[in-house]
């Protein structure tokens, strides 16, 4: 169990606007892909199959960009326990150099899949997901 996850994104033509770098749009993407991994990687499958995730907001910082055939390493991370039905991920993308090029906060909510209706994050879902306690 673990509040970090890290996947690697290549930049292909499709990713690429008229400025000639990773368009912004893209960006989301590869997040919501991001956690979407996460969450799949470490939730239990009845927890997968009970609940979803919808973004509720997006705070993103541009530092930087990759063209075409380069690629970023995402992180995301989970640092602190839910707050209701919300919860905060964070985001670093790094290029090959090691360099942040983009770092984001998303809030997100969660979902009951039988009603659709926004609930409290249950403390068992949320615990594997949450850093460990450095005072247990």
């Amino acid at each position: 169990m673990s509040n970090r996850f890290t996947l690697t994104f290549t930049a292909r033509p499709e990713h690429i606007d008229e400025n000639g770098h990773v368009n912004n749009a893209v960006w989301v993407q590869w997040m919501e892909r991001l956690a979407t991994a996460h969450w799949e990687a470490v939730a239990l499958a009845e927890h997968q199959r009970a609940f979803a995730w919808v973004v509720t907001r997006h705070e993103i910082d541009y530092r930087g960009n990759i063209a075409e055939g380069d690629t970023v390493e995402g992180l995301t991370e989970i640092r602190e326990a839910p707050r209701g039905a919300r919860f905060d991920r964070y985001f670093i993308f790094t290029d090959g150099e090691g360099r942040q090029v983009v770092k984001a906060k998303t809030t997100w909510a969660m979902i009951d899949r039988e009603s659709s209706r926004i609930m409290r994050v249950p403390a068992e879902v949320a615990a594997p997901f949450l850093p460990e306690d450095p005072y247990s």
